[in-house]
């Protein structure tokens, strides 16, 4: 039997939601494609990467954070199908951000491990990149935990639409940390 259809004005505000969602990440897209390029022309203008005399990174805290920021991913999207199918979801959205909540808490040990290192955020070329495009990466996954943790608690007025919606964007932090490790972490 074919569900009955939904109101075209119900249908229509889900799509200027979804357009909006897609023009918020487009616009963050071009943020840090400017902060990738900005990375690339640095690397591009010295003759070794990382700078002679750069204290060494640890690439294994990164590593462990690709997996937990995948795995919160995957979670998530199993819970927006959960969800759709009008199953019970909020455990596995639960489970998504505690994981994110794991990523921001590596990221702090991997900052502290970068000073420990002899890394200031003021030491140079490559102490900026790493900082500025993690640094920056983290503050964007403390938005999407505060929008996941909102849609968790059932304070979204629409909790499917929102959880679409964030998933969205929690994919989104996902690639661009992908792209992050290879630009930062390859050398």
């Amino acid at each position: 039997m074919t569900p009955a259809p939904r109101p075209l004005a119900l249908r229509s505000r889900e799509g200027t939601a979804w357009l909006g969602m897609v023009v918020f990440l487009g616009s963050w897209a071009m943020m840090f494609a400017a902060l990738f390029f900005a990375a690339g022309v640095v690397r591009s203008r010295l003759p070794e990467w990382p700078p002679a005399g750069s204290p060494d990174v640890s690439r294994l805290l990164p590593a462990w954070n690709t997996l937990v920021l995948g795995a919160s991913s995957a979670g998530l999207q199993r819970a927006l199908s959960r969800a759709r199918a009008g199953k019970s979801w909020r455990s596995g959205l639960i489970g998504s951000v505690g994981l994110g909540v794991v990523f921001v808490g590596l990221q702090a040990v991997f900052f502290t491990e970068l000073i420990r290192a002899g890394l200031r955020w003021e030491d140079g070329v490559l102490a900026g990149v790493i900082y500025g495009l993690t640094g920056f990466h983290a503050l964007h996954v403390l938005v999407g935990l505060v929008g996941l943790a909102t849609v968790a608690a059932g304070a979204a007025a629409r909790p499917l639409l929102s959880l679409r919606l964030w998933t969205m964007y929690w994919h989104f932090v996902g690639v661009v940390w992908l792209a992050i490790c290879a630009v930062v972490f390859t050398w």
